[in-house]
């Protein structure tokens, strides 16, 4: 009770907390809590924002030959491709940044660096005449929107008891997806309009067909700046560093050393990798296969679901175990892929647009899930694992040993989702791929059906059997 008294005012730097133990009842209940919360709270919609920018090439590029952009097929896919591309390589090097700089820090500067490129697709979209170096440039702007999740991930895990870790990484990266939704319904909304006046610049003349109308598709970008700025102060003014959660680039590599980091990453690449990678492909595959559909108007609906189930996922891991969610949903994630490979147009038929969309949802929906519990595992293999090697060795160790697996799994986390994120390139070409060389898409889906099998194989036997190496 004595050291329950002594941690339950944490003294503080004014925003950096120089005391943080989550794990301790007393001190949990009568400050921790808040302020967590807070913090998570102020993260969600940078998040949310981050994610918004990362994507908002996928409705951008689509408008671009209209506008008079000149530009083949395979410039406006690399437009699409590269902020996929960039956002997945800046996590590598955005998972370890929190420890260095703080979380508070980093989170307004990664937020206030999504203004690039949201101010730069304002101005480039506005002349045909922009060369197209400058909306590559632009493109791979974007990814910091992308590799803002790994940080955000990593800086809210050293906030909450390991109980509770699930729930709240769940809601910080489930309503963050939201990013996604978000931007591919409300962007087709605001090009409709001169949201801001004349400060949003004139409109350009959209031509397809017989078909004439005016599109201010530079709001597309503009649109996002007001709630970035907004966004950025709130993290700067309202958000905390922790001392406890400092360390060098040098000790958090240990996790290089870790099965366990590699493994986690495999998993997280069959989850977020698949959400963020249909998300990217599912307008897309629309067109293709059902052409008569209009894929703009059903392309937000697999994300919103995906975004608003993972904190389930993670709340349903808290309490029946990470492992075994994730287990027994990589295997219904294979028989969705199954559910969308019947309703797809053969040779024979034209398909069932309505089985299609109803599978896909049902698949975007394991993929949330997946996310809610993937994610819980992480802090849980890594505490238990540290705590291992410290049994016996008496109190300091067990205490550092604390420390050191909540470092360990914030940089896994960020790691982990850095290797995922470049499911939002593979998937997309992958169907592009299938199509070319066999005619339809069908390939690349039985791929995606082996690769869950791998998942399910490796979730079972290092964490939900019995006597499992590392049960979590």
């Amino acid at each position: 009770m004595q050291k329950d008294t002594q941690t339950a005012t944490p003294p503080a730097k004014g925003y950096l907390l120089t005391h943080w133990d989550p794990e301790n009842p007393t001190f949990w209940k009568e400050q921790g809590r808040r302020i967590a919360m807070r913090n998570l709270w102020i993260s969600i919609p940078n998040l949310l924002l981050a994610f918004a920018v990362w994507m908002v090439w996928s409705v951008v590029v689509v408008n671009l030959p209209n506008l008079g952009f000149t530009y083949s097929a395979n410039q406006l896919f690399w437009l699409a491709a590269l902020p996929g591309l960039s956002g997945a390589t800046l996590r590598i090097f955005y998972a370890f940044l929190v420890p260095i700089f703080g979380g508070r820090r980093w989170t307004a500067i990664k937020t206030a660096s999504l203004l690039l490129p949201a101010l730069g697709i304002g101005f480039a979209v506005q002349s045909t005449a922009t060369p197209y170096w400058i909306m590559l440039l632009l493109a791979l702007l974007c990814g910091f929107g992308g590799g803002n999740f790994a940080s955000s991930m990593a800086n809210i895990s050293f906030f909450f008891p390991k109980a509770q870790k699930g729930t709240a990484l769940g809601l910080n990266a489930g309503l963050g997806n939201l990013g996604v939704s978000t931007v591919q319904f409300v962007v087709p909304l605001v090009i409709t309009a001169g949201v801001f006046g004349a400060l949003g610049g004139d409109p350009q003349t959209w031509v397809k067909g017989n078909v004439t109308k005016q599109m201010w598709l530079q709001n597309a970008g503009f649109i996002w700046v007001p709630f970035i700025v907004a966004a950025a102060l709130a993290a700067w003014f309202g958000m905390n560093d922790l001392a406890t959660a400092k360390a060098s680039f040098r000790d958090q590599s240990v996790i290089f050393r870790r099965k366990h980091n590699w493994l986690m990453c495999w998993l997280y690449l069959g989850t977020f990798g698949s959400f963020i990678g249909y998300a990217a492909g599912f307008p897309m595959l629309i067109k293709t296969q059902f052409p008569t559909i209009d894929p703009t108007r059903y392309a937000f609906l697999g994300p919103l679901v995906g975004a608003l189930i993972r904190p389930v996922g993670g709340w349903l891991a808290d309490k029946l175990g990470g492992a075994r969610v994730t287990f027994w949903n990589f295997i219904a994630m294979a028989a969705a892929v199954f559910g969308v490979l019947y309703f797809l147009p053969t040779a024979g038929s034209g398909g069932n647009f309505w089985g299609f969309l109803v599978m896909f949802m049902v698949l975007f929906v394991t993929t949330g899930v997946g996310n809610g519990s993937t994610f819980r595992m992480v802090p849980v293999i890594f505490l238990t694992e540290r705590q291992r090697e410290a049994a016996g060795k008496g109190a300091a160790a067990e205490d550092q040993a604390v420390k050191d697996a909540n470092k360990e799994a914030a940089a896994v986390l960020g790691f982990s989702s850095a290797m995922a994120a470049y499911g939002g390139f593979f998937i997309p070409k992958s169907y592009g791929t299938s199509i070319t060389m066999t005619g339809g898409p069908e390939a690349a889906l039985y791929g995606f059906v082996i690769f869950y099998l791998t998942c399910i194989v490796m979730t079972w036997w290092y964490y939900s059997r019995k006597n499992a190496e590392m049960p979590c």
